[in-house]
């Protein structure tokens, strides 16, 4: 499912102004002052009463990182690493989190470079950060952990040396700046949100697809249906539908039903709820990336260092949750319409296939997509309502926001896989209607579609058929827009 970011990136003038000035701030408060302040000269967490002596506090920082270093479970994919990279530097460049120019300027060469940290999926609460995971994606700049790199893992030490970079002595509140943040929810959280767009768009076209070859009746499209219930969402998935259709000789022919089933007739009201859940989620994740999200903060115009929760993830993990829930319903809706499509219906085959019972045509694919839909039943749990107290008790109440990314991303995967068996679905149930012909959008999609995955005559093994439609999506990610 393709990249996100491409390109280098550097700091502006001015965010190098912030980071050095809020720097000198943190420094100055560190060498008049012996009052405590929480991650800067006191120990972490449930430790936060233990007082630490000046000359130790770039030791304290670094043994933050390397006692926190502890992922567990799947690596982490490169694509949502180079996002938390990305991420991280966003976060720290506004001026608040007091780290030194330099640590900064290594995060970017990470980045700029595609060294990946190796991270982990499993560690992480959702509050006081991503600590684990971020733990692991910091470990590189001090010469520790592991570094992906020209296709090759390389130790921290030896992967600075190839960059021709030193390693970073971190002073006061740099490792906690690093460690506390909401990056590998976001990371995971923006993947999915931008992926969800594209497979709403998908969905709609498919889902049209779907109704021409049902011969489905497009009435229940119609703006005047939609402007009596105007929720966002629905009236523009209604608008979609019908745009993809127009000039559908099929769809203008006379019907003998009056009345088409849910799946087929309220694919308006059911992506459109999607896709206000969806846009929820994008105004939620475009608000946290463009956030400080590390403890303390330090505001050096107004002389203060505060201790407060920016690191706390629940409006990601309610987030996550709700747009797994919406994602989750693409896929449900998908799979119903591929059962109407085989089962006999419209004057269609059984099973899609000319000689139903030696062949079983695409009766199994439609198993396959309800057991995907089934599981993503099982992973719309929600992670946000849960907690667990950490910490000897200081951190209290978690987000578990880490666990919602984790299930939104194997969601995120089953829908669009469902997804290629509508279309492939769809498109031999077309077959059955020629020589009729359907919208001029639908039928380009149709012969791109065919060069991948022909029509099927007779049986055969249809994993290769439903992976050769999974990549068309792959490749094809602008497909809905160059239908317009």
């Amino acid at each position: 499912m393709g990249e996100i970011l491409n390109g280098p990136i550097n700091l502006s003038k001015e965010a190098v102004l912030k980071i050095t000035t809020c720097r000198d701030y943190l420094d100055k408060k560190v060498s008049e002052s012996a009052t405590p302040v929480y991650g800067i000269n006191t120990g972490f967490g449930s430790l936060y009463s233990k007082n630490i002596p000046a000359e130790e506090l770039g030791k304290l920082q670094k043994n933050l990182v390397m006692s926190h270093a502890c992922g567990t479970g799947p690596v982490v994919p490169a694509e949502i690493v180079h996002l938390m990279l990305f991420l991280k530097v966003q976060s720290l460049a506004y001026g608040y989190s007091g780290v030194q120019l330099e640590t900064v300027e290594h995060l970017i060469a990470l980045y700029n470079n595609r060294a990946l940290p190796v991270v982990y999926e499993m560690g992480s609460l959702g509050a006081s950060g991503d600590l684990a995971p971020l733990a692991h994606l910091t470990l590189p700049l001090i010469g520790m952990g592991e570094v992906d790199y020209n296709n090759k893992r390389y130790p921290g030490s030896d992967l600075l040396k190839e960059l021709g970079l030193s390693p970073i002595e971190f002073k006061a509140k740099e490792g906690l700046a690093l460690l506390n943040g909401t990056q590998f929810m976001s990371a995971y959280g923006v993947w999915s949100t931008l992926h969800g767009q594209r497979l709403l768009r998908l969905a709609n076209l498919i889902g049209a697809l779907s109704l021409d070859s049902f011969d489905g009746r497009i009435e229940p499209f119609d703006e005047l249906v939609h402007a009596i219930r105007p929720h966002k969402g629905q009236v523009s998935v209604a608008q979609d539908v019908k745009r993809v259709l127009t000039g559908s000789g099929i769809l203008a022919q006379p019907k003998k039903h009056v009345q088409d089933p849910y799946s087929f007739r309220c694919i308006p009201q059911v992506h459109g709820a999607t896709d206000d859940v969806i846009n929820y989620a994008a105004q939620t994740f475009l608000t946290e990336i463009n956030s400080v999200t590390d403890n303390p903060n330090c505001f050096p115009e107004e002389d203060k260092i505060i201790s407060a929760g920016n690191f706390h993830g629940q409006p990601l993990a309610l987030a996550m949750d709700f747009l797994a829930i919406g994602l989750a319903e693409l896929g449900s809706i998908s799979e119903r319409r591929t059962y109407q499509l085989i089962s006999g219906s419209r004057e269609l085959p059984n099973y899609l296939v000319a000689n139903p019972g030696i062949n079983s045509g695409l009766m199994i694919p439609q198993y396959t997509a309800a057991s995907m839909v089934s599981q993503n039943k099982q992973l719309c749990t929600p992670a946000s309502v849960d907690s667990i107290v950490s910490s000897n008790g200081q951190e209290d109440h978690v987000s578990m926001g880490a666990n919602a990314v984790n299930k939104l991303r194997k969601v995120v995967g089953n829908v669009q896989r469902v997804l290629a068996i509508e279309l492939l679905t769809a498109a031999q149930a077309l077959e059955f209607r020629r020589p009729q012909q359907s919208s001029p959008a639908i039928e380009r999609i149709w012969n791109q579609l065919r060069e991948t995955a022909s029509f099927m005559a007779t049986d055969e093994v249809l994993h290769y058929r439903m992976k050769a439609a999974e990549r068309f999506l792959d490749q094809n990610p602008d497909i809905p827009a160059n239908l317009k």
